[in-house]
């Protein structure tokens, strides 16, 4: 990538024992803000699962500020802009945003938020709107992974960090983005197979409902889904796929293409749990029982795992949106001069028929 502004690569450095500390982070509880359109709902954090640090492998990649190019600054006197990809409707993205702005009360730091309302365009302006507001650091949940250089460039000017999360974005860590914070997407997409050859008994043919085109998430989901099945189900055959965009209406509305063309599908992997209520609405739509079709979700939002509970869903593997604590104390390492992991991921849960009503309340 071409860009303006130049910071020199980071050479790999171990992990300090301190950052260890600091990344070991646990969810906080929240309290109500006036613009959080889910203010009146229950706390995210207040009966939800921690997020927990998977340990960096030996020699992971570091960074630094000196090696980043930045200056240290105290984060309670710092201005934090977060950019939002999608309109809060979306239980993952309700959570999500609480998570960060409890975080930044808690801290009593001052944060100024946009929400792109799934627009790519207006996430750019959005987040070229903090950098002119005074953000002296950022947070973003990209949108797309690509098409980021206005964004890097106005940024890499100020010198102003950014840690990205739950998405990528396709550039350079150290020294176009600080950090990238998620779950392992790859993994996750193996660890809905292994419940859907668990489902289906390995043998039938499935239809996966996929993500948004354009970003890690739904590529990684798909690839690891795949992989597994070849690896373990060669029988289990994929014989649909087509996006739904991680919305619950498309979801649904793709479902119903799908049992018009597919009559006799045995499992639907959906690569969120919005797509996946969506096709449980299309299937009772069709006068199907519950466990006619196997279905597997990721995310972990409480209506998901009722699913589970109720016998429509046959499985959720988590993807924890509980970024708040993690992302300021890394924001907070890296300010004071310390080593921060390039990525940071995410040790996510799952339910299944076996823990879904007793853990029901560690969803979202």
């Amino acid at each position: 990538m071409q860009r303006s502004t130049h910071r020199p690569h980071l050479l790999a450095r171990p992990v300090l024992v301190a950052l260890a500390a600091a990344v070991a982070l646990t969810a906080t509880a929240c309290s109500k803000s006036e613009d959080d359109a889910s203010g009146d709902q229950e706390s995210t954090a207040a009966a939800g699962s921690e997020q927990k640090v998977v340990t960096p492998a030996p020699g992971s990649k570091t960074c630094a500020i000196d090696a980043y190019g930045a200056e240290k600054i105290d984060l309670k006197n710092a201005t934090v802009g977060f950019s939002q990809s999608e309109k809060e409707a979306n239980p993952f993205r309700i959570a999500e945003t609480r998570s960060i702005k409890d975080e930044a009360g808690k801290r009593g730091v001052k944060l100024l938020t946009a929400n792109a309302q799934s627009q790519f365009s207006k996430q750019i302006s959005d987040v070229q709107n903090l950098l002119a507001k005074g953000a002296d650091l950022l947070v973003i949940a990209p949108l797309n992974s690509d098409g980021w250089d206005p964004v890097l460039q106005a940024a890499a000017a100020k010198k102003v960090p950014i840690i990205t999360i739950d998405r990528k974005i396709n550039a350079d860590p150290c020294k176009d983005y600080v950090s990238f914070i998620a779950s392992d997407f790859v993994e996750q997409g193996r660890r809905a197979a292994d419940q859907m050859i668990e489902a289906t008994g390995g043998k039938g043919e499935v239809a996966i409902l996929l993500g948004s085109a354009g970003n890690n998430v739904t590529t990684e989901r798909t690839k690891g889904f795949k992989e597994r099945l070849a690896e373990k189900a060669p029988d289990l055959k994929v014989v649909f796929e087509q996006t739904g965009d991680f919305a619950r209406e498309k979801g649904q509305q793709v479902t119903e293409q799908l049992i018009q063309s597919k009559p006799d599908i045995k499992g639907i992997y959906a690569e969120n749990d919005e797509m996946g209520l969506g096709a449980v609405t299309a299937l009772k739509g069709a006068g199907r029982k519950a466990g006619d079709v196997k279905i597997v979700t990721v995310d972990g939002t409480r209506n998901a795992v009722q699913g589970v509970v109720d016998g429509w869903i046959s499985g959720v593997i988590e993807s924890n949106p509980r970024f708040g604590p993690l992302a300021f104390q890394t924001l907070d390492t890296f300010t004071k001069g310390g080593e921060v992991p390039q990525d940071i991921i995410i040790q996510d849960g799952a339910y299944n028929a076996g823990n879904a009503k007793q853990d029901i309340g560690k969803a979202y």
